[in-house]
């Protein structure tokens, strides 16, 4: 059975891009996707990088498989398919940048608000029809989207249906740039490329310090720091900064 994903390593800034390919179902999020989206978070965690997650065919996500959606029951719910994966790629050690073109919707737009980076194109849909399914978005959107635009504009989407355009995700800084269709990837690499160019176990350390609780401040913030204050990169970048303004 062919994969349902297409895997490359990138180039430079020693990130993984992982295209979803389901273009017979508009990139909807199966089971075997899901699958295959855990053995990426495995190795992931056994080897950080950043991540880039995008679609394929002009559609990012469609949303979950509604076929296996209409079959699936209490138990299955109960299990959170997708809210464990999202989780699991909301907590990766190094960041994760969504590509979004063309349809994100349902458990696609909840795979999207997983990122911790969200660039788009003008022909972006994203939003939450699941109501008019007669479901609710159980993979993260109803907490994780009030964080991200805030409680009014998360409550049209989520019980009112909205999906909005490219422009009012920008406008609501869902999405923090517009790129055309094909120039998103490339997008995407340069953003890649900065976070690159930073300290790793800078980067890792801050994303895990920035989604602690705010009861865990400023304890971690301090621990944190005593960590990266022994580390080599900070004496060996911090001298190389004197060294460069000693020379300017």
């Amino acid at each position: 059975m062919p994969s349902s994903l297409r895997v490359t390593e990138g180039a430079g800034s020693n990130a993984l891009v992982v295209e979803l390919h389901r273009p017979e179902a508009r990139n909807a999020i199966d089971r075997r996707m899901v699958d295959e989206l855990h053995a990426v978070c495995a190795d992931l965690e056994r080897t950080p990088r950043t991540l880039v997650l995008a679609g394929s065919d002009g559609v990012f996500a469609s949303g979950a498989d509604i076929a296996e959606l209409r079959a699936r029951r209490r138990d299955d719910a109960l299990a959170g398919i997708n809210s464990t994966l999202f989780a699991r790629i909301a907590a990766l050690p190094m960041p994760v940048i969504a590509a979004l073109d063309g349809y994100a919707l349902g458990g696609g737009a909840e795979l999207a608000f997983a990122a911790d980076f969200r660039l788009g194109t003008p022909r972006l849909r994203i939003g939450n029809p699941e109501t008019g399914l007669g479901i609710l978005p159980a993979a993260g959107a109803t907490w994780r989207l009030k964080e991200l635009v805030g409680e009014p504009l998360a409550k049209e989407i989520l019980l009112a249906g909205r999906v909005l355009t490219a422009e009012e995700a920008l406008a609501a800084r869902l999405i923090t740039e517009i790129h055309a269709p094909e120039d998103l990837l490339q997008a995407a690499h340069a953003l890649a490329d900065r976070i690159g160019r930073q300290d790793p176990l800078a980067v890792r350390i801050t994303k895990s310090v920035f989604h602690a609780p705010r009861e865990a401040h400023p304890v971690i913030d301090q621990l944190a720091q005593a960590v990266l204050f022994e580390s080599d990169a900070k004496f060996d970048r911090m001298q190389q900064f004197l060294d460069r303004r000693k020379s300017s």
